[in-house]
Order: structure tokens, then C-alpha cells, then sequence
């Protein structure tokens, strides 16, 4: 039987820092992943975190800056492979990812973090086409408004559901934590 591994992507102090990225959406988000990455050390279930080393000059999430560090959910994770990615997907970071979950026979995952419509959205398209049964845990996830090419603001939680259709028809199912949990039991 196939293992489920849960993936967390880019839960990091640096998308706390005031002004930096604007609005955000979906407060609690960071439940979700912490109720998750629970659910999935409980079950001794394999867990991979994920953190973006930007080379951005100023950007938070730089390595060697607090930002960079995983925020205090993620305190006392006991992750079974913890790497770090310089672009949108976890599939293009300093470990193959796909290698490694084939490796171990894991065909489905669970992903959930920061941002929503960038690196969770890429992953989960990635890991789509690669063949993944993929769940995207939209609550236990969060994203900032963006400026619209004309002008407008598009918000978080435009975003946030453009994402959840975008990867609902064609990349991944899209659920709650909620039933995620619940298809534990």
C-alpha cells in the first residue's frame, strides 16, 4: 500500500513581515498546516518541508535572515527530507523531489503553505504532470493581493479560488484540512 506524504511548502517567518507583501487572505492557514503536519507525524506518515532561498537583495526569505527560518508551527517537525528551492516549484529544488518519493513508492501527496497561486499552485501542477495524485489543501494554504496588469489589485482571495479552479480541473483535487483529516481516520 502507498504511502500519502505530506508536503509543506515555504512556511516561512518571512511572509510575516509587515509591508512587504501587502494583503493577505485565509488567517488559518497556519492551523491547517500545523493540524496537518500532525495528523501526518501521529500516523508516522512521510513529510517533506520546503523553503525558498531567494537571491532577491532585501527580500526576507533570503538564507542566513530570520525570515528564511520556518515559523513556529512547524516547531518540533520531525520531517523525513527538509530542502531548499530558489524558483516557484519544489520539483526544481536542491533535491529531486521526484526521485526521491519514487524512490520510497510514494505516488500521492498532500500539499499545503505559502503562496497559495505561486510555488504551492507550481508544485502542485508539476507533480500533476509527473503523474501524482495530488491534494491540494486550499485552507492550509495563503496568499497577498497582486497588481493587476491593468492597474486593478487582484486580491488573495481571487487568487486563492482562481488557484483552486485552475488546479480542481485538470492538476490535483482540491479539499479542505477538514476532510483531508477526516480521510485519515
Amino acid at each position: 500500500m502507498t504511502q500519502t506524504a505530506l508536503i509543506l511548502i515555504d512556511v516561512q517567518r518571512g511572509f510575516d513581515q509587515p509591508g512587504f507583501w501587502g494583503s493577505r487572505n485565509n488567517p488559518g492557514a497556519e492551523a491547517n498546516m500545523k493540524a496537518l503536519l500532525d495528523a501526518w507525524q501521529e500516523r508516522r506518515l512521510p513529510v517533506v518541508l520546503v523553503h525558498h532561498d531567494s537571491a532577491e537583495p532585501g527580500s526576507p526569505l533570503r538564507p542566513g535572515q530570520p525570515g528564511n527560518d520556518f515559523k513556529p508551527e512547524l516547531d518540533g517537525a520531525r520531517p523525513d527530507l527538509v530542502f531548499g528551492k530558489k524558483v516557484n516549484s519544489a520539483f526544481l529544488g536542491d533535491v529531486d523531489l521526484d526521485a526521491w518519493l519514487r524512490k520510497r513508492g510514494i505516488t500521492t501527496f498532500v500539499l499545503g503553505g505559502i503562496q497559495t497561486n505561486f510555488c504551492c499552485e507550481t508544485t502542485a501542477r508539476m507533480g500533476g504532470n509527473l503523474g501524482y495524485d495530488v491534494t491540494f489543501a486550499l485552507d492550509a494554504t495563503f496568499t497577498f493581493d497582486l497588481p493587476g496588469v491593468d492597474g486593478d489589485v487582484v486580491t488573495a482571495d481571487e487568487l486563492y479560488r482562481v488557484t483552486a479552479a485552475n488546479l480542481a480541473n485538470q492538476f490535483a483535487t482540491v479539499k479542505s484540512t477538514k476532510d483531508i483529516l477526516a480521510g485519515l481516520s
